[in-house]
Parts: C-alpha cells; structure tokens; sequence
C-alpha cells in the first residue's frame, strides 16, 4: 500500500496542476530584487515562504519561471522541512492568511533541511559544492577554498577564478604541488544522495580523478 502525500504535496497539488515546466528566460537585471533564505509551507493552494527568523510569510508566485512550484511538489512527496534559497521581489498581496507576495526571479537551492536557516558558514561563503559517492565537499570564498573528502586530508588553499561564456567559471589552484580544478556551470542540478535542488552543476578534477556534483551561490556572492 503506498503511503499517504504528506499535507505539503496534498495542499500543492491543486496549484500544480495548473502548471507546467518553462524555459529560462534570459538574463534580467537584478535592481530592487532581494535575496532571501527561509522555509517553504503550504495554505490554502498557495506555496508560502517564511524568511529566517521571520514570523511574515510570504505568498509565492514564479515571476522568474524558475519551476519553485514543480521543485517544491516533488520534495514535499518525502516528509521533513523544506528549505529554500531565493532571489525576488517583495509586493503586496490580497490572499488571506500571507504578508505578502514574494516575486521569485531566482531559485539558488530548494531542499529538505531543518537547520539550514542557522548555518554559521553561509554568509562566508561566495560557493559551496559537493557530491556523492565518493563524497567531497568544497566551500570558497574571499580567505581562499577548502576542499573536504572522507579519509584524505582537508586541503585549504588559494584559488584564481576564471570567467567563461555563458555563465560558467572555473576555480584552480597549484598550490601545495596539487592541482585542483573546479569546473561550474549554470544548470539545474539534483543530488543524487537528498534529492536537493541547486541551480548550478560542478565538475572537481582532483588526484587524476574527475567527480561531479552540484553547487550553489554562498551569500558572498549574487549574480
């Protein structure tokens, strides 16, 4: 017997079936948007989001067609408490039981976590990037990088950042006699181990090896 929809998707599915995964569209320039880290719910047919230590809540609405909505449906099939990382507007809204309405331009990360909102290291951050089997983490940002990986010793070391087209960029560093490279380019990405949501792929060539993942914008960084 398949077990019931938690009451996130069950409140979500009537707003989902009206919609409909879309395109990109293209860059928009991000004067009077704000960014903006908090904890998705929903009422009423509405997704609302509730910033960090916050009591408002705010009435979602995909300006940006960023698929929120179809991201939020697909994670709510597992219980826990939703996290998200966006980027939007704030306006007013007429729906009872919300402050507003936040105009989403920008999905960063979406994913189930009951202690994002309270992460010592984010506001240091300018990147962070991970993946699974075998497990790595790399978190960078203006003091240099620092590179985590189960049973080799953590490597902290500057780094050079190369701009490429498209969005994409690279993070590289020689020092210590190792070469590291990462390789980041702007496309959803799921986790393979939770199931998150972040807007940005990563490629770490390191020891002769290559080992993909995802990655996501530390507040050091917004564009």
């Amino acid at each position: 017997m398949r077990a019931a929809p938690s009451l996130l998707l069950a409140a979500l599915l009537p707003l989902f079936a009206g919609c409909q995964m879309l395109d990109e569209k293209p860059l928009q320039s991000t004067v009077g948007q704000t960014r903006l880290q908090g904890e998705l719910s929903a009422a009423g047919g509405q997704l609302l989001f509730k910033p960090c230590n916050e009591t408002r809540r705010f009435a979602i609405a995909d300006s940006g067609n960023t698929g929120i909505l179809q991201e939020a449906v697909a994670l709510a099939a597992t219980p826990g408490t939703l996290f998200a990382d966006l980027r939007g507007t704030l306006g007013s809204s007429q729906g009872a039981g919300n402050d507003g309405q936040m105009n989403v331009q920008k999905l960063f990360r979406i994913e189930h976590s009951a202690n994002a909102c309270s992460d010592p290291n984010f506001k240091k951050l300018t990147l962070r990037a991970h993946g699974n089997e075998p497990d790595w983490n790399l978190n960078a940002g203006g003091k240099g990088m620092v590179l985590t990986r189960p049973g080799v010793p953590e490597l902290a070391v500057p780094y050079l950042e190369e701009q490429m087209p498209d969005g994409r960029f690279s993070l590289s560093t020689e020092a210590n006699g190792q070469r590291v490279d990462l390789w980041v380019a702007p496309q959803r990405c799921v986790d393979s181990a939770t199931g998150a949501v972040s807007h940005l792929t990563a490629e770490l060539r390191v020891d002769g090896q290559t080992l993909r993942g995802c990655a996501y914008y530390g507040a050091g960084r917004n564009d």
